[in-house]
């Protein structure tokens, strides 16, 4: 069993990968709590995340939704909600596109402001912030510390878009005067997690972590690729109005999409140490 939740780990920390921060910037300048994004979701014992986008809707990436079955938990605002639907893009192709699904909850959340979605198109450029409990480091030796180690420790960095590419945004990890104050990307365990702004209407959410490009987890110079929200708005609306859902998502994970490491095999037993329970 210990193997099996190995792996599991492994998984959050090579897919997209924690809160990686400056070198030469204080950690502790990094740490976040709750109240920095509240409608912030955490699917597993040591990471993966969703937002909340409407009373009973969370929005992730695709890839982190192998075990968020029916019936299973999800933590929104320190409270378990439980999971009723899964709805996954259909065309979700792993480490290309497409890297978005949405959970139904059985019970709407009322004690949480969601999030807004973004709608409009020019992210090319702006300041984001990132936030979640996965893996740690610095740009100079990329992440050290896995999901598990950092025992849910909260953190957020944020960082400029370099590049808008159709269904996904871009961030390069700079350093030196390039970098930005708290410049930072997201690392293993932050999956699905927000590229999101903050002002006096709320929450925007802009991006949803996906991936990275480069060589080094986590290393000065990578590219960290998110899911773009204002492409996908329709699909999400299209599914929350439940009109024609079988034709554009599937309630699931493929054998050929399940991330490196987990087969139809392992898959429960894996689920069965990672979900968060009552």
């Amino acid at each position: 069993m210990l193997k099996l939740y190995v792996i599991a780990t492994c998984f959050l920390s090579t897919s997209v990968h924690a809160i990686v921060t400056r070198h030469d910037v204080a950690p502790d300048r990094y740490l976040a709590n709750s109240k920095d994004f509240v409608p912030l979701a955490t699917f597993y014992v040591d990471g993966a995340h969703g937002t909340l986008i409407a009373p009973n809707w969370i929005v992730t990436a695709a890839h982190a939704t192998f075990c968020t079955t029916p019936n299973s938990y999800v933590r929104v605002a320190d409270k378990l909600r439980k999971v009723k639907h899964t709805y996954v893009h259909k065309d979700y192709k792993p480490g290309k596109s497409h890297d978005i699904a949405l959970l139904e909850l059985a019970e709407p959340v009322e004690d949480v402001r969601p999030a807004i979605r973004y709608k409009q198109t020019d992210e090319l450029n702006r300041v984001l912030w990132f936030i979640g409990i996965g893996g740690t480091g610095s740009g100079l030796t990329g992440e050290t510390v896995n999901s598990y180690n950092n025992q849910q420790v909260l953190r957020k960095a944020h960082n400029k878009v370099s590049e808008v590419d159709g269904p996904l945004i871009k961030f390069k990890f700079d350093k030196g005067e390039k970098a930005l104050p708290l410049e930072g990307v997201s690392g293993g365990g932050d999956s699905g997690g927000p590229a999101y702004v903050t002002d006096a209407n709320g929450v925007h959410l802009l991006g949803i972590s996906s991936r990275f490009e480069g060589a080094g987890v986590g290393k000065y110079g990578i590219t960290e690729v998110y899911t773009r929200i204002s492409y996908f708005n329709p699909w999400i609306e299209q599914i929350m109005a439940r009109e024609q859902v079988t034709k554009y998502s599937s309630v699931s994970l493929s054998q050929a999409q399940l991330p490196a490491g987990l087969t139809e095999s392992n898959l429960q037993s894996i689920c069965e140490q990672i979900n968060l329970s009552l």
